[in-house]
């Protein structure tokens, strides 16, 4: 077994990887942001939110991706009018003991100014990064969410319930597992409260189902694309099916919202779909805005299984790419991590699958470059929501 190292955080959490954190602040700033960033693309991210107006949701995302564990100095990137709270922000950050900087375009000299300015103080934190201290780290210190995108009629036979063995070994270890979608989980709403640790929790859990079908029947528009029906799935119950696979046997622990952090090992749902009416458009737009949003929730990295093929990584967490198919797997290889698609030509077993993909956790926790960092994904999106504190019964002690 490959031995782990992390990152130090004042607030206990270890890091994997040890990123500058460009963070731009409405749209106006995102083309300096974008290329204070293009020189050192290994070594500096580029995230943010194009938003003009403010969001409650919007800041406490960007507050706790910029505390990312992975995240060890942050460069804010302003035009300088928006109503993003950037005092706010650079104060949080501060507060967590990183390097922090606000650049403001208005104020800074404009675009060729600004620019120069943030890539001598990138390169200047990226050396500082780079000689930082380790210490050993444990599978109880890792936080790894799942998804999947681009889904077939394979995904929830091969690629899905191998990530679900996986999960079940990591929580086994102590480990803290995320798994959401929850309007990919109408129809196993119950078998799901089943597994719940509390009756209040399990009361919790189907209430986060039912508000997802609420939701989208308002839209008039459900989960279930046609890329799915091409792909050989037939009906929303039969992707949930599927979906619901990812999240293994365990009991489940909590049920968290965009940029809760979970409060113990174990393995916990997040509740993706806005609260109250249907105000932003449709619940999540992309897969990689699931994957940032379990990253707000201190997602080190995550598990993706695909089998129509999605070659998508993600900024600040490494991706793990899982092939459902054996086809795309070979028109995609270059792209996958892991060919869950050999359970079925009969060359792997599922559990086979299963500890692949929890030996690449280890290894990416190691320092290992998944193939979407390698070739170079850094995908991020944030847009707006609207959210409910937690209830108590959602994180029963």
């Amino acid at each position: 077994m490959m031995t782990m190292k992390g990152y130090p955080r004042s607030d206990g959490r270890k890091g994997i990887r040890n990123l500058v954190a460009v963070a731009y602040l409405v749209e106006c700033a995102h083309h300096v942001a974008r290329q204070i960033v293009t020189p050192t693309p290994e070594s500096a991210h580029l995230i943010g939110f194009p938003g003009c107006f403010p969001n409650a949701y919007a800041q406490k995302m960007m507050e706790r991706l910029c505390t990312h564990p992975n995240v060890g100095a942050v460069l804010l990137v302003s035009l300088g009018c928006e109503s993003f709270d950037r005092y706010q922000l650079e104060r949080v950050v501060a507060e967590s003991g990183r390097s922090v900087r606000t650049l403001v375009i208005q104020h800074d000299g404009g675009t060729r100014a600004t620019v120069e300015t943030g890539r001598a103080w990138v390169a200047e934190q990226a050396a500082i990064l780079q000689d930082a201290e380790q210490v050993p780290l444990a599978l109880s210190d890792l936080t790894i969410g799942t998804v999947c995108g681009g889904s077939d009629g394979t995904s929830g036979i091969t690629g899905n319930p191998a990530a679900g063995l996986a999960f079940d070994r990591l929580v086994a270890e102590g480990a803290t597992c995320i798994f959401e979608e929850t309007g990919e989980l109408i129809g196993c709403e119950n078998i799901m409260a089943s597994r719940a640790a509390t009756p209040e929790l399990a009361i919790e859990l189907r209430a986060s189902v039912e508000k997802a079908a609420r939701y989208y029947a308002t839209l008039g528009y459900g989960s279930f694309a046609a890329g799915n029906a091409d792909g050989g799935l037939t009906t929303i119950e039969e992707k949930s099916l599927g979906a619901y696979m990812k999240s293994g046997q365990s009991q489940i622990s909590g049920l968290i919202k965009p940029g809760d952090i979970p409060p113990r090992g174990g393995l916990y749902l997040m509740d993706v779909v806005p609260d109250g009416e249907v105000r932003f458009g449709f619940p999540n737009i992309s897969d990689n805005a699931e994957i940032v949003e379990m990253m707000a929730s201190g997602a080190h990295m995550t598990l993706f299984v695909t089998g129509r093929g999605s070659v998508v990584g993600s900024a600040l967490a490494p991706v793990i790419k899982i092939a459902a198919n054996p086809h795309m797997y070979e028109r995609l290889s270059e792209d996958m991590d892991i060919n869950a698609g050999r359970i079925l030509t009969g060359a792997a077993s599922l559990t086979q699958i299963g500890d692949e993909i929890f030996a690449a956790v280890i290894a990416t926790a190691s320092g290992q470059p998944t193939k979407s960092e390698a070739l170079g994904h850094t995908e991020f999106i944030l847009t707006y929501k609207s959210f409910e504190p937690l209830g108590p019964a959602c994180l029963p002690l």
